[in-house]
């Protein structure tokens, strides 16, 4: 993988630059729709290519191997063939689904003991084998196995966590290298920085993690829990300490003014289920500010779901019909509301990499966040 830096913004940290894969080209700042099981929930690959269109998804260890499993991936050629998309794809490692099973998890030195969510069988993750499963997944962008700590976590257990995860990391390295690639186009290894809300933690972690020099670098453990400005905080520390000709990527995070405040700060990579969860409740993101679509507002309201016109749908389904098709608890409703989201979510990285790229993106972000605190 190669990355350029194209543009800084002069009044802020933020920069749009240029991944290029064996997949294609990832421009940044970038958001990556959650496509969890090997699928972006009610989404076809071709509407998603076609009216989301990103450049990268996101796909997650964890659940692919409990489900379709290691072997069936192997056979059909890996997850691009597997699910017919021939983009880029990253994979997470499975250490937040494994931080979710709070109750049906034991973490030790060797690795994560876990109960299966969906028949209760036992499985081990260690760094090694978790190198393994990303390296059959065949994922474009693979990251390191880590521990996800809690919010709030002590200081004690957040700096013995942090250590860990250190340790983990070289295990995980040392591993990769004696694993060929397995269909024939190379993988980029993404470590994560952990440290909880400890600033002293943060640095010291994201010091390790810049001295291991991998291809780009991940900031874990944010976004469960804690205030916004604790969020910001922490990725202010790391962003000054890793190095900045690598692409950094702040995982599971989050609502479109999360999004603009870190593209701020230096971030260049996000990922959330919040555009396809929220639109699935109803709760959908515009540029004008945040709707729920079920209310009775929207019951005569004709006008365009978003008047940007971010995807087609948004000037082809009227408010008033979506908020009928949530009331009747239709299949469309849903599958309308997620391509609204997933649409904006990329819409609002782009225009943020536009002004980037134009110098005034401080300017437009801040009026940005003024409308998206908005609810309709």
């Amino acid at each position: 993988m190669k990355f350029e830096i194209k543009s800084k913004d002069p009044l802020s940290k933020a920069r749009a630059g240029v991944m290029t894969t064996d997949h294609g080209d990832i421009e940044t700042p970038i958001f990556m729709p959650v496509g969890t099981m090997g699928t972006v929930k009610g989404v076809h690959q071709k509407e998603l290519k076609e009216e989301v269109n990103p450049d990268i998804i996101l796909a997650n260890t964890y659940h692919l191997y409990l489900r379709p499993k290691m072997e069936i991936l192997e056979k059909a050629g890996g997850i691009h063939q597997f699910m017919n998309w021939d983009r880029p794809v990253l994979t997470d490692s499975g250490g937040y689904q494994v931080y979710s099973l709070s109750g049906r998890r034991k973490i030790k030195e060797e690795g994560v003991k876990f109960k299966s969510h969906i028949d209760g069988s036992y499985h081990f993750f260690s760094p090694e084998n978790v190198m393994e499963t990303q390296r059959t997944i065949g994922a474009d962008i693979i990251m390191a196995f880590d521990e996800c700590t809690p919010y709030p976590c002590d200081y004690k257990y957040a700096k013995r966590s942090m250590h860990m995860t250190h340790r983990w990391l070289k295990r995980c390295i040392t591993h990769l290298e004696k694993l060929p690639y397995k269909y024939g186009y190379e993988q980029t290894f993404f470590p994560i920085v952990q440290g909880s809300t400890y600033k002293d933690l943060r640095k010291q972690s994201a010091e390790f993690i810049a001295s291991v020099g991998a291809e780009g670098n991940a900031i874990g453990g944010l976004s469960v829990g804690e205030p916004a400005e604790e969020m910001y905080a922490m990725t202010d520390v790391v962003c000054s300490v890793l190095p900045e000709d690598k692409p950094r990527y702040l995982m599971g995070v989050g609502t479109p003014i999360n999004i603009l405040e870190n593209i701020a700060l230096g971030v260049d990579m996000f990922d959330c289920v919040m555009p396809t969860r929220n639109a699935r409740n109803g709760m959908l993101f515009t540029s004008e500010g945040s709707i729920n679509i079920k209310n009775k507002k929207w019951e005569d309201d004709f006008s365009p779901i978003d008047p940007m016109g971010i995807t087609y749908v948004d000037t082809y389904y009227s408010k008033a019909y979506l908020r009928h098709l949530f009331a009747s608890n239709e299949m469309l409703g849903k599958q309308i509301a997620t391509i609204h989201n997933l649409g904006f979510y990329l819409w609002l990285t782009r225009e943020a990499r536009k002004h980037i790229l134009a110098g005034d993106f401080a300017e437009w972000k801040n009026k940005m966040v003024r409308q998206m605190d908005n609810r309709l």
